[in-house]
């Protein structure tokens, strides 16, 4: 029997495979393929949180008041230009879905986000991508491949899984070269690890131009990935738009609570920063080290190159280090098959990772 069929280009959508998070039976887990920080959340996040669990039976406020005015506290910005969602995943495809359609075209750079391909078929919309330079974004390539069909150019801010960033002229010469009816999105996931004096994750920007974005995440520094949190901030009219076809409850209270609490504990994102400095550094010298090639990154985890000889690939690698219970990110979805994406974690297991690959790579 014949059944309904999905409209074009669904099917061509690769399904977004999360990072793994199991190891054999009886080995201790080092869960190190998500890029979740060791930390954990505030404690005031967690209270907000437990305390929310009293009113389940309420809908939660369905245009996240209090969360977008602890945001623009927190950022100097007005309410009204701001949008919460489900992750900034949610935020990302409500674009595409507003913006994009058959015949349209959204842009974006060879190892970015997959969500931005999903995003794009999922719209009906055709994905484009541009080459990259030393793993890092190329505003040449970009805008190379922008046509009449563009609307969309999405750019991760660092970039996941590289760890690269373009500095701020960089971003604002991308933006020079677009027409005014592309949206530029910036996906800046991880801009509270970036320490570069010449980074910014495009708040001027958007403040200054009435076709940018910028997309944030609670499920990073904050420790809220669990809750599926994320918020966005651009002009009133594209926040307009996006709320039309937003779901009226896509937060939970709850939700809300924990982010309105983490946004305002300003000592536990240092401390979650502090760790990240220490511990990137540290990686990035032992890996190298050992003579892995190591993507410099200002994220909170390294892109590590193996070789691609037999007994010493990436997916060698990857086996080995999961037989000892340390779980890293495969890349191949990425175009990086010779690679694993490997998240700061707590002092144990980035010292546990070190040791173990200097045996991987002795055998």
């Amino acid at each position: 029997m014949n059944g309904p069929v999905p409209r074009k280009g669904i099917l061509d959508i690769d399904a977004y495979v999360p990072g793994k998070s199991a190891a054999p039976a009886g080995v201790k887990l080092w869960k190190l393929s998500s890029n979740e920080t060791p930390l954990g959340p505030s404690a005031h996040a967690k209270a907000a949180y437990a305390a929310a669990g009293e009113k389940l039976e309420l809908y939660p406020d369905g245009a996240s008041s209090a969360l977008r005015t602890a945001i623009a506290a927190r950022y100097g910005l007005d309410p009204a230009w701001l949008i919460c969602g489900a992750g900034s995943d949610e935020l990302l495809s409500l674009l595409a879905y507003t913006y994009l359609g058959p015949g349209d075209e959204a842009v974006y750079s060879e190892h970015g986000f997959l969500v931005y391909k999903i995003a794009t078929l999922a719209a009906g919309a055709t994905p484009v991508v541009a080459p990259e330079k030393n793993y890092t974004a190329d505003v040449d390539a970009l805008l190379a491949r922008v046509t009449a069909k563009t609307k969309i150019v999405f750019l991760a801010n660092p970039n996941n899984p590289t760890g690269t960033y373009l500095p701020f002229d960089e971003v604002k010469r991308l933006h020079a070269g677009l027409r005014s009816d592309i949206l530029l999105v910036l996906d800046a996931a991880y801009a509270e690890y970036v320490r570069a004096n010449d980074y910014e994750s495009g708040l001027e920007l958007v403040a200054t131009s009435p076709n940018v974005v910028m997309a944030r995440t609670f499920s990073k520094i904050y420790g809220l990935a669990n809750l599926r949190l994320g918020w966005m901030v651009g002009p009133p009219a594209v926040i307009d738009a996006v709320n039309r076809i937003r779901g009226p409850f896509n937060v939970s209270g709850p939700a809300m609570a924990a982010g309105i609490a983490a946004i305002q504990d300003d000592g536990h994102v240092a401390d979650a920063i502090a760790h990240n400095d220490k511990w990137l550094a540290f990686l990035t010298k032992e890996l190298t080290g050992l003579g892995l090639g190591v993507t410099p990154s200002v994220g909170n985890f390294l892109l590590v190159h193996f070789p691609k000889e037999a007994g010493k690939s990436a997916r060698d690698a990857d086996a080995f280090l999961t037989e000892r219970g340390l779980i890293l990110r495969r890349v191949d979805a990425y175009g990086l098959p010779d690679a694993l994406r490997l998240t700061i974690g707590p002092e144990e297991a980035n010292r546990l990772v070190v040791e173990t690959l200097r045996e991987f790579l002795s055998k």
